[in-house]
């Protein structure tokens, strides 16, 4: 009798341990809920906030292509800011060339020895000849300043007078401000504000190195502009080179 009693217990300890077994085996089988991290922000996100994006491409409405995509990408850009500079001055140095005090004129009238000389116009702006005296050239073109000659000498002088004017030199230009050698110095045709300042002996180093300002003056009037080192100088002018701030 004990040892069916100690039997039955065995048989009921070892269905008891094979039911664990299995309801064991079947919770580790189950699928449980999976906890997902979310990525966290880095440091440089949470210092400065979000990185720069880049803008979305604008659409073209001209059909695409190259040609397109280039115009819509300069579209897309900011503009650029304009930089203006006065117009360039006329350079008068050929037949419109105007005279003023300072030029020196070769003055040839066929068949009189006499009277062909080289003249310089006065501060007065006149030109001193012999038998007419004192003739206006200021503001006056070589051709008309002959053709005034050749009134003058036909009026009691000369028949048929045949007069021609040539400039022999220019009046000279002037150089102030930031060069090294500043003053008055001897035109050269055709020169320009730049070769103006090398003769001046080049920039000081304080100079203002990208525009000048330049002073002309024109039948007793004056005008002044900012101008590119590249711009025509007329003679008579005055250039004036600034000085930089920085």
């Amino acid at each position: 009798m004990p040892v069916a009693r100690a039997f039955r217990w065995s048989i009921l300890a070892a269905s008891l341990a094979a039911s664990a077994a299995l309801a064991l085996g079947g919770c580790m089988q189950t699928a449980g809920p999976v906890a997902v991290m979310q990525p966290r922000a880095d440091l440089d996100s949470m210092a400065y906030g979000q990185p720069y994006s880049v803008p979305q491409p604008v659409v073209v409405a001209d059909g695409g292509g190259a040609i397109g995509a280039l115009r819509n990408s300069f579209a897309s850009s900011p503009a650029p800011m304009p930089v203006g500079y006065a117009a360039p001055m006329t350079v008068r140095n050929g037949a419109s060339y105007h005279l003023d005090a300072g030029d020196k004129l070769r003055v040839v009238v066929y068949g009189q020895e006499g009277l062909t000389n080289s003249y310089a116009i006065d501060a007065g702006g006149s030109i001193t000849m012999p038998l007419i005296g004192a003739v206006p050239a200021r503001g006056r073109t070589t051709a008309g300043l002959a053709g005034e000659i050749a009134a003058r000498l036909r009026n009691g002088y000369i028949r048929e007078p045949s007069v021609a004017v040539e400039i022999e030199t220019y009046r000279p230009f002037f150089i102030l401000g930031e060069v090294l050698a500043p003053g008055q110095y001897p035109y050269v045709p055709n020169m320009t504000v730049e070769s103006a300042v090398a003769i001046a002996g080049g920039f000081s180093p304080r100079a203002k190195r990208d525009v000048v300002t330049v002073t002309h003056t024109e039948n007793g009037g004056s005008m002044r502009a900012v101008v590119p080192l590249g711009t025509p100088l007329n003679p008579g002018d005055t250039v004036f080179v600034g000085e930089r701030w920085f």
